[in-house]
């Protein structure tokens, strides 16, 4: 099978996150058909393992792809479009994979490195917790040297045969917000016997806002209040986005969201009600792999750009805080439109692009 097919195959049938069953056997059976061992991780996951020929076999390099698709109906009209209504590989979760696949079962037919090669299929990325915290729970590298843990994205930005590096802090932290304000309700006229509600997260509102700054982005993006233009409501509530790029400024800004709910309590005579969801960690690049893989990448004639850091997160923030690591953005043409759409159709072309990629900054670190 090649990488090509193997993406097809999982294109067709996409999962959403934790319920990749159909996935992972799929999985299961291609690295089966190669010879490569394997076993289940993180429920819905797969951790293939191969040893090279040569040297200490503790000490290791990790490659992770995730599997899961969203709850998009694809509208593309391609041979292989999904068969699964509602669902849809929108974000290249299959092209992970594929490349992925495709660096086991090139490197597991000679196996001509040093050391251990883990490859992991994680499932539910798309989804807080993030399948990193299962895989990570299981310590599947205890009584390893994991010399890096490299992972890869497409991106339309780039084209077929680029990629792009942010030494550094990369990817931001991502934490869901919601608020609720409770208070007397009654007719909007009748001001001295309720509690104004809606003023009240009006204020919680714009101090959260307040708190934007060029390292963090705060943002509410719902607000509901469920009055009429003489009720004040009993509660209304609120939801919004918080990213930040340093955990310290992330500690912080939680300081501040709690102190503000104190002081607009005190300030309307309500009770304010916060609720912080934390979600994935930064993605916070090895300076070094991130230089070393540049080296590389041109070595193999593929053209890498530098990039900014981005306020979109990703749950390999998990494997960053833990082990040297590297996540880079793999090309996949301005043709491909924009993920998490329905049209998302990457050039299959990169795919090649990626292989190489992959197999040959995990062989740079595991033969020094």
């Amino acid at each position: 099978m090649t990488p090509v097919e193997f993406r097809r195959a999982l294109h067709r049938r996409p999962e959403l996150s934790f319920q990749e069953h159909e996935t992972q056997q799929f999985i299961i059976d291609a690295l089966h058909s190669e010879g490569i061992p394997y076993r289940v991780i993180a429920g819905t996951g797969v951790l293939a393992v191969i040893e090279g020929k040569r040297g200490n076999h503790e000490r290791a390099v990790v490659l992770r792809a995730d599997i899961d698709a969203l709850p998009i109906e694809e509208l593309n009209d391609v041979e292989y479009c999904s068969e699964h209504k509602g669902i849809m590989h929108a974000c290249g979760h299959d092209m992970h994979a594929a490349i992925l696949f495709g660096v086991l079962q090139s490197l597991n037919r000679e196996r001509n490195f040093e050391g251990t090669l883990f490859g992991i299929f994680q499932p539910g990325e798309e989804l807080n917790p993030g399948g990193a915290t299962l895989v990570l729970k299981e310590e599947p590298f205890k009584g390893y040297d994991v010399a890096a843990v490299i992972g890869e994205h497409v991106d339309a930005r780039l084209e077929v045969g680029e990629i792009g590096i942010c030494p550094g802090r990369f990817m931001a932290s991502n934490d869901e917000l919601r608020f609720r304000v409770s208070g007397r309700g009654g007719h909007a006229a009748r001001r001295k016997e309720i509690d104004d509600t809606v003023t009240a997260m009006a204020d919680m509102v714009v101090r959260t806002t307040s708190l934007n700054s060029p390292d963090a982005v705060v943002s509410v993006g719902r607000m509901i209040a469920e009055g009429a233009t003489n009720v004040i409501p009993s509660e209304v509530t609120a939801e919004g986005t918080m990213r930040t790029f340093d955990s310290e400024v992330r500690e912080r800004i939680y300081t501040h969201i709690h102190g503000n709910a104190r002081m607009v309590a005190e300030k309307y005579g309500v009770k304010v009600d916060v609720d912080i969801n934390r979600g994935y960690p930064c993605v916070t690049n090895n300076v070094l792999l991130s230089y070393e893989a540049m080296i590389v990448a041109a070595d193999e004639g593929i053209i890498v750009r530098e990039l900014q850091p981005m306020t979109t997160a990703e749950d390999f923030g998990y494997y960053t805080e833990r082990y040297p690591s590297l996540f880079y953005r793999l090309g996949v043409g301005g043709k491909a439109g924009g993920s998490h759409t329905a049209t998302f159709c990457p050039d299959e072309g990169a795919i090649e692009v990626g292989v190489r990629m992959m197999q040959r900054i995990a062989l740079h670190i595991l033969n020094k």
